[in-house]
């Protein structure tokens, strides 16, 4: 059996990325033989930790997916230790994030969490990477990459030599994500030799590339990692547009999503791939 909790770094909140609205995922994992899925938004307990992350090294969970939907102050030091914990036994993170600076408390994670570039925290290496790329939303500064609208696929390119999470069942490569207007950034940590990045989208604004995932293998003090450049790629809003979003998502949906239906199974195949290749 293989214990999956997903997680957001946010208690609930009807209007915003609460874990109700990872609902499609939940049970898309769920069906998966030998898949245990327990889905939850963030809790604090007296001293302000999260009950579950904060004791996640000594539970009964083989993968965490955390999704950061905090604007800087969602895990705290506590919840670090326990995922710190949990990582050093083997158990294996996925971690995503937004734009700007939506989730960036992940970067308190040793690991993975310097895999995330953000606006005023672990900011990219790269000095040209700090700027806009989508220049619509003025409220939403650098990362942003334009990937496309809410609603409509990205064309996702794999990075080197194709990586076992973007296989299809009969070996031909994925090709499809669901798109975001404003994207994160994501990179491989400069003192990480054992990870690399494995596929990469393209600004629909300046056509320039961006990082879409990167994987971090396993060593003998961790488990296996995956780091994504935007939650958008997970959500219920970006599988099914009649789904519905927080009233603070102020771009207009396309509609690829509706006349290419099968072009979803490519982010269907993908996390179910993830889901074996985080166990091995």
């Amino acid at each position: 059996m293989t214990r999956i909790l997903l997680q957001t770094t946010i208690p609930h909140i009807e209007n915003d990325w609460h874990i109700g609205r990872f609902s499609l995922l939940t049970n898309l994992l769920a069906s998966m033989d030998g898949v245990e899925v327990t889905a939850r938004d963030r809790t604090a307990n007296s001293e302000g930790n999260d009950p579950v992350l904060s004791t996640l090294g000594s539970a009964d969970y083989d993968q965490l997916w955390l999704f950061g939907v905090d604007s800087g102050e969602g895990i705290t030091t506590g919840d670090c230790e326990g995922i710190t914990a949990f990582v050093q036994r083997g158990g294996a993170v996925l971690s995503t994030r937004d734009h700007d600076d939506c989730g960036s408390s992940i970067c308190n994670l040793g690991g993975i969490g310097a895999a995330h570039f953000f606006h005023s925290r672990n900011v990219s290496p790269d000095p040209s990477r700090r700027v806009r790329d989508d220049r619509e939303n003025t409220g939403i500064d650098w990362p942003n990459y334009h990937s496309g609208s809410n609603g409509d696929y990205q064309h996702i390119a794999a990075s080197g030599e194709v990586h076992p999470l973007l296989r299809r069942a009969d070996g031909s490569t994925l090709e499809w994500f669901p798109a975001h207007p404003h994207e994160g950034e994501v990179g491989v940590p400069s003192d990480e030799s054992n990870a690399r990045v494995i596929a990469a989208g393209t600004s629909q604004t300046t056509s320039r590339p961006f990082n879409l995932i990167v994987a971090l293998d396993a060593t003998s003090d961790r488990g296996r990692g995956l780091a994504h450049s935007s939650i958008h790629h997970f959500l219920d809003y970006n599988w099914d547009i009649s789904a519905g979003c927080p009233s603070f998502l102020e771009e207009a949906p396309g509609d690829e999503l509706t006349r290419f239906p099968e072009r979803l199974n490519d982010i269907r195949t993908y996390m179910q791939n993830a889901v074996r290749w985080l166990s091995r």
